[in-house]
């Protein structure tokens, strides 16, 4: 490979630095940054168009890069691809470890209407969600709980920030990710016959006691002030996870965890739900 892009002043460096740290950027151009090997798969692999790569020789042998472009969905305009030098290749890397590839692509954004959910759906809707890790995390268990969305009302944070997509390792392209405004998501979820099941402190039962076995959308707010009263007056049951310590809370994306693993749980049929 020849090194097209030597200077960090390169008007395509400049742009894509833009994209990285600026959610307006991202809103205006309809596009964001994906870094690394893994990311890129599942971002292409999920049909999603890649409109420019950034290739460094010095991290990634031209006979990896060939796969990847192999794999790239057909679109009316090819991709540009680039090689970069190691210095230029330093200032886009978002993080410490890398693997030579970084890719500008075009936004897709799902709405409600386009969820395709199966017979007995589990969904993990967030209100309010602020910190991109979280939610990147979240993300990762909802796929590893095969979850069939996730939902993000009333979001604090776009769902193509940097640190999401890297803290998700690419889960934001393998589960179907909406965001969308409170009163619509649960108007949706009353309509497809989901159980809302709100994760609170107050008036509720431990998890385990509750049946998700049925089609269940679990539902928790931030760590600060917990989901709003239209998310609990919504609901069909809430539940909480019993706090043993002396803290009354978890990080949101542990609680996550928990909850989507009780459904897996209780839906694989290891143990019968306690009356």
């Amino acid at each position: 490979m020849t090194t097209d892009i030597s200077s960090v002043q390169n008007p395509k460096v400049k742009r894509l630095l833009a994209l990285q740290q600026k959610s307006s950027e991202r809103r205006q151009a309809r596009c964001f940054v994906v870094e690394g090997l893994r990311e890129l798969r599942h971002c292409i692999s999920a049909g999603f168009q890649v409109e420019t790569l950034f290739v460094c020789p010095d991290f990634l042998r031209e006979e990896d890069l060939a796969p990847l472009l192999h794999a790239l969905p057909s679109a009316e305009k090819e991709p540009q691809v680039f090689t970069v030098s190691g210095y230029v290749y330093e200032k886009i890397a978002y993080r410490g470890s890398t693997e030579g590839v970084v890719a500008i692509v075009r936004t897709r954004h799902l709405t409600l209407d386009d969820l395709h959910l199966s017979d007995h759906p589990l969904v993990v809707v967030l209100e309010s969600v602020e910190k991109p890790g979280n939610l990147g995390a979240v993300l990762r268990s909802a796929d590893a709980a095969a979850a069939d969305a996730v939902v993000v009302c009333d979001p604090l944070t776009d769902l193509y920030n940097p640190n999401l997509i890297r803290s998700s390792i690419g889960a934001v392209f393998t589960v179907p990710c909406v965001a969308c405004d409170s009163a619509s998501c649960i108007k949706f979820l009353q309509s497809k016959g989901i159980a809302i099941l709100t994760a609170q402190l107050q008036d509720s039962l431990p998890y385990y006691h509750t049946d998700m076995r049925r089609p269940t959308a679990i539902v928790m707010g931030t760590e600060s002030t917990g989901l709003t009263q239209q998310w609990r007056e919504a609901a069909d049951a809430h539940i909480r996870i019993p706090m043993l310590g002396r803290l009354d809370s978890l990080n949101v994306s542990v609680s996550a965890a928990i909850l989507l693993f009780e459904a897996v749980r209780q839906r694989s049929g290891l143990r019968p739900i306690e009356d």
